[in-house]
Protein backbone atom coordinates (compact mmCIF):
# COMPACT_ATOMS: atom_id res chain seq x y z
CA UNK A 1 0.00 0.00 0.00
CA UNK A 2 1.14 3.32 -1.09
CA UNK A 3 1.34 6.46 1.33
CA UNK A 4 0.71 9.91 0.54
CA UNK A 5 3.82 12.18 0.85
CA UNK A 6 3.21 16.25 1.94
CA UNK A 7 5.11 19.05 2.87
CA UNK A 8 4.25 22.72 3.80
CA UNK A 9 5.93 25.90 1.91
CA UNK A 10 5.42 29.28 3.52
CA UNK A 11 5.31 32.69 1.83
CA UNK A 12 5.63 36.11 2.38
CA UNK A 13 3.24 38.30 0.28
CA UNK A 14 4.00 41.28 1.97
CA UNK A 15 5.25 42.68 -1.56
CA UNK A 16 3.49 40.56 -4.32
CA UNK A 17 0.15 39.42 -5.01
CA UNK A 18 1.15 36.36 -7.23
CA UNK A 19 3.77 33.88 -6.14
CA UNK A 20 5.02 30.75 -8.50
CA UNK A 21 5.38 27.85 -6.99
CA UNK A 22 5.83 25.75 -10.31
CA UNK A 23 9.78 25.13 -9.46
CA UNK A 24 9.48 24.06 -5.64
CA UNK A 25 6.14 21.64 -6.28
CA UNK A 26 7.98 20.12 -9.27
CA UNK A 27 11.00 19.49 -6.96
CA UNK A 28 8.49 17.69 -4.31
CA UNK A 29 7.42 15.51 -7.02
CA UNK A 30 11.11 14.99 -8.56
CA UNK A 31 11.44 10.69 -8.87
CA UNK A 32 7.98 10.51 -7.02
CA UNK A 33 6.81 8.12 -10.61
CA UNK A 34 3.54 8.23 -11.73
CA UNK A 35 0.43 9.88 -9.26
CA UNK A 36 -1.36 13.57 -8.19
CA UNK A 37 0.06 16.33 -6.57
CA UNK A 38 -2.33 18.42 -4.62
CA UNK A 39 -1.66 21.58 -4.19
CA UNK A 40 -3.49 23.73 -1.28
CA UNK A 41 -3.79 26.88 0.74
CA UNK A 42 -5.19 26.69 4.26
CA UNK A 43 -6.42 30.77 3.61
CA UNK A 44 -9.76 32.15 3.56
CA UNK A 45 -8.62 34.43 1.58
CA UNK A 46 -6.08 33.25 -1.24
CA UNK A 47 -6.39 30.63 -4.11
CA UNK A 48 -4.00 28.84 -6.74
CA UNK A 49 -4.10 29.10 -10.32
CA UNK A 50 -2.61 27.81 -13.15
CA UNK A 51 -1.23 30.25 -15.63
CA UNK A 52 1.22 31.54 -17.58
CA UNK A 53 3.48 33.86 -15.78
CA UNK A 54 6.23 36.71 -16.92
CA UNK A 55 4.38 37.71 -20.11
CA UNK A 56 2.32 40.35 -18.22
CA UNK A 57 -0.53 38.04 -17.53
CA UNK A 58 0.13 38.10 -13.50
CA UNK A 59 -0.88 42.46 -14.38
CA UNK A 60 -4.09 41.35 -16.51
CA UNK A 61 -4.81 38.99 -13.93
CA UNK A 62 -4.78 41.65 -11.29
CA UNK A 63 -6.50 44.51 -13.20
CA UNK A 64 -9.74 41.79 -14.00
CA UNK A 65 -9.76 40.70 -10.51
CA UNK A 66 -9.56 44.78 -9.42
CA UNK A 67 -12.37 45.24 -11.90
CA UNK A 68 -14.53 42.09 -10.70
CA UNK A 69 -14.00 42.62 -7.39
CA UNK A 70 -13.07 45.94 -6.70
CA UNK A 71 -11.38 47.26 -3.71
CA UNK A 72 -14.24 49.40 -2.20
CA UNK A 73 -16.42 49.65 1.35
CA UNK A 74 -19.04 48.15 -1.10
CA UNK A 75 -19.02 44.46 0.86
CA UNK A 76 -20.61 43.05 4.59
CA UNK A 77 -17.77 41.63 5.21
CA UNK A 78 -15.95 45.01 6.29
CA UNK A 79 -13.20 44.14 9.02
CA UNK A 80 -9.65 45.23 8.07
CA UNK A 81 -8.29 47.35 5.47
CA UNK A 82 -10.37 48.99 2.83
CA UNK A 83 -11.98 46.76 0.17
CA UNK A 84 -10.97 43.15 2.48
CA UNK A 85 -14.21 41.98 1.95
CA UNK A 86 -13.18 41.29 -1.69
CA UNK A 87 -10.51 38.92 -0.37
CA UNK A 88 -12.72 37.19 1.10
CA UNK A 89 -14.43 36.75 -2.02
CA UNK A 90 -11.42 35.63 -3.90
CA UNK A 91 -11.86 31.99 -3.33
CA UNK A 92 -15.02 31.30 -4.63
CA UNK A 93 -13.76 32.36 -8.44
CA UNK A 94 -10.12 31.33 -7.72
CA UNK A 95 -10.18 27.81 -5.67
CA UNK A 96 -7.87 26.93 -2.41
CA UNK A 97 -6.28 23.99 -4.28
CA UNK A 98 -5.61 22.21 -7.30
CA UNK A 99 -4.39 18.49 -8.46
CA UNK A 100 -1.62 18.19 -11.05
CA UNK A 101 -1.28 15.01 -12.73
CA UNK A 102 2.58 13.61 -12.63
CA UNK A 103 3.80 10.71 -14.83
CA UNK A 104 7.40 9.95 -14.44
CA UNK A 105 8.12 11.67 -11.52
CA UNK A 106 7.49 15.35 -13.63
CA UNK A 107 4.45 17.41 -13.69
CA UNK A 108 2.16 16.92 -16.62
CA UNK A 109 1.82 20.51 -17.07
CA UNK A 110 1.52 22.80 -20.41
CA UNK A 111 4.64 24.16 -21.88
CA UNK A 112 3.40 27.75 -20.82
CA UNK A 113 1.70 26.64 -17.57
CA UNK A 114 2.54 27.73 -14.13
CA UNK A 115 1.14 27.25 -10.58
CA UNK A 116 0.60 30.13 -8.74
CA UNK A 117 -0.89 30.97 -5.34
CA UNK A 118 -2.62 34.34 -5.76
CA UNK A 119 -3.15 36.71 -2.76
CA UNK A 120 -4.68 40.44 -2.74
CA UNK A 121 -5.03 40.32 0.94
CA UNK A 122 -3.10 43.09 2.68
CA UNK A 123 -3.98 41.97 6.25
CA UNK A 124 -2.23 38.77 6.69
CA UNK A 125 1.10 38.41 4.21
CA UNK A 126 1.89 34.99 5.36
CA UNK A 127 0.81 32.05 3.64
CA UNK A 128 1.35 28.62 3.89
CA UNK A 129 0.70 26.00 0.72
CA UNK A 130 0.64 22.60 1.47
CA UNK A 131 1.60 20.08 -1.13
CA UNK A 132 0.65 16.71 -1.37
CA UNK A 133 1.88 13.52 -3.78
CA UNK A 134 -0.58 10.53 -3.75
CA UNK A 135 1.10 7.75 -5.66
CA UNK A 136 -0.47 5.76 -8.65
Amino acid sequence: MSSMKTEELRADMSRRHFFDVTSQLASFVTGAGDGVANIFVPHATAGLAIMETGSGSEEDFAAALDRLLPRDDIYTHRHGSKGHGADHVIPAFIAPSLSIPVLGGELALGTWQSVVLVDLNRDNAQRRIRFSFLPA
